[in-house]
């Protein structure tokens, strides 16, 4: 009798649709698990999935695909060693992504986050690379319209982890999209200490584990 395959299994807290391969992804991107704190719930009749207001200005360039997220997953991925036991008591969620595909997975991050019922002002996304292609495009209309948005806090924001002016939300995802040992080094702690509840950081387990010993 032929077997009938099962379907994938996808974890009861990880809301949202599925996605397709990346370009330059090497590995899948296991999907996040929203993190600790109240989810409010929508009015009666409204769609579950959260909306995200726009943003003044020309729209921002499209994101490209990111990748499908694994067949089955038993459990969260656990953080590298040494990156537990942050002062400020937010939770940590290693994302494995090669640094071509950090930023892609702290956008799917992002999507998954507001499924949830993540409000958008409660996340701040930061790359230790490349600038975001969000925060390239809004800075075109200068820094005080970029900070100023911000400064609003009603909408998800990406910036430089090295811009000291970005203050803590209740998450916190960390692309590690390139730059130096030091600058990851110092971006990680850093974003810890700025994360409310949640901090996320997408990147190369072996090198983040690597960056965050030498750093201790």
């Amino acid at each position: 009798m032929p077997l009938i395959p099962e379907e994938p299994q996808i974890h009861e807290s990880v809301p949202g649709p599925r996605a397709t391969a990346a370009a330059g992804r090497t590995a899948p991107t296991p999907r996040p698990v929203p993190g600790p704190g109240p989810r409010p719930a929508p009015p009666r009749g409204a769609p579950a999935a959260s909306v995200r207001p726009g943003k003044p200005g020309p729209a921002a360039p499209p994101r490209g695909p990111v990748a499908a997220p694994p067949a089955q997953r038993t459990s969260s991925p656990q953080p590298p060693a040494g990156t537990t036991g942050a002062a400020s008591g937010a939770q940590l969620q290693l994302i494995p992504a090669p640094a071509a595909g950090a930023v892609d997975a702290a956008d799917e991050a992002v999507d998954l986050l507001l499924d949830s019922g993540r409000a958008p002002g409660e996340i701040l996304v930061l790359t230790t690379g490349e600038t975001h292609p969000w925060a390239a495009h809004e800075l075109t209309f200068g820094e005080a319209s970029y900070w100023a948005q911000h400064d609003a806090a009603d909408d998800v924001f990406y910036a430089d982890a090295a811009a000291g002016r970005a203050t803590g939300r209740p998450v916190v995802i960390v692309a590690v999209n390139g730059g130096s040992d030091e600058v990851t080094g110092t971006a990680l702690p850093a974003a810890m200490a700025r994360a409310g509840t949640l901090l996320i950081v997408c990147g190369d387990p072996e090198r983040i584990t690597a960056v965050l010993g030498a750093h201790a």
